[in-house]
């Protein structure tokens, strides 16, 4: 079973679930670290999130010192450069986040919606359905363990689970075996819940002679999972191409399954005149965005809160 079509799969099955499910999403605050799979699991509030926009929400924005009260001249408000403070503040005002006005040849602004506390948790899912092939495996899991960014983290395996495998791996590890082709899931280890709220230790460079680490605050742990869990919510998991042919049927979770092959494939390495079966075609429409919506709180079309602007501008 190749990779790309495990991950799909375990995507499909836990966004069955109700899920918002992400893929290959930065779980790093100084490093470099990219993980397969990303699951937020949302309070009730998170239908006040899917209200303002189905898009992401800049992080500045979400921790600048503006609230839906009084209107605050814009560059007292951000604790950053004034030029990331800018882009923050047209990202939001663009996304309905902050609406703003002018006063006096100033900016001020504000929310049209206070910013809710809509994650219950985060796990990361690290996706290794040949467990006889771990590549770098242990030290990406560990790496995720010390750094303690999310509240869980597991391991996903098609492979039967030994003694000697969950000896390799944290213990805080939890692992899954999943089955792509029905969709079952067995908790093999339960996951150990991390400590999120409290500073950690991040892998930055590794070698046999030395190992680079930073030590990360909690506050910057903080603003990595608001940063985290907004990209998670804008970008869902079918960030893929469908491959131009006639092959290509796509199932009712949209994986991109090719009847020549008889799996999912990866459009943009897998497809083409080189292979035996290509039939020139366009892509099938997919409304991934509606599955989404149908099976998840994630709303694709929001009203919106921006609210309308009394006073002189009504008469223009």
């Amino acid at each position: 079973m190749r990779e790309f079509g495990f991950e799909l799969a375990l995507c499909a099955a836990l966004e069955r679930e109700g899920h918002l499910v992400s893929r290959q999403l930065g779980g790093h605050v100084h490093g470099r670290r990219v993980l397969d799979t990303v699951v937020v699991h949302p309070t009730d509030a998170v239908s006040r999130r899917a209200a303002i926009t189905a898009e992401r929400l800049p992080t500045t924005a979400i921790e600048a010192d503006v609230g839906p009260g009084r209107a605050r001249y814009w560059k007292d408000a951000f604790d950053c450069h004034p030029d990331r403070a800018e882009r923050a503040t047209e990202l939001a005002v663009e996304r309905g986040f902050f609406e703003r006005e002018r006063r006096g040849g100033r900016t001020y602004v504000r929310q049209t919606a206070r910013y809710p506390d809509w994650v219950g948790g985060i796990t990361a899912v690290e996706n290794k359905p040949d467990l006889d092939r771990p590549g770098a495996l242990e030290a990406q899991l560990r790496t995720d363990v010390s750094l303690g960014l999310v509240d869980r983290v597991v391991l996903a395996t098609a492979d039967y689970v030994t003694g000697a495998h969950l000896n390799r791996i944290p213990d805080e590890v939890g692992v899954w075996r999943f089955d792509p082709e029905s969709g079952d899931r067995d908790v093999v280890r339960e996951a150990t819940d991390l400590p999120t709220d409290e500073g950690g230790v991040e892998l930055l460079a590794q070698s046999p002679a030395r190992t680079d680490v930073r030590i990360v605050t909690a506050v910057e742990k903080a603003s990595a999972r608001t940063r985290l869990a907004e990209r998670a919510y804008a970008k869902g998991w079918r960030s893929f191409e469908y491959p131009a042919c006639a092959r290509c049927s796509p199932d009712d979770d949209g994986l991109p399954q090719c009847a020549w092959k008889g799996r999912s494939v990866r459009a943009t390495e897998e497809c083409g005149p080189e292979c035996g079966g290509y039939e020139r075609a366009d892509p099938p429409a997919v409304d991934g965005e509606a599955l989404r919506a149908e099976r998840t709180p994630w709303d694709p079309d929001p009203a919106g809160t921006r609210r309308r602007q009394t006073g002189l501008d009504r008469f223009r």
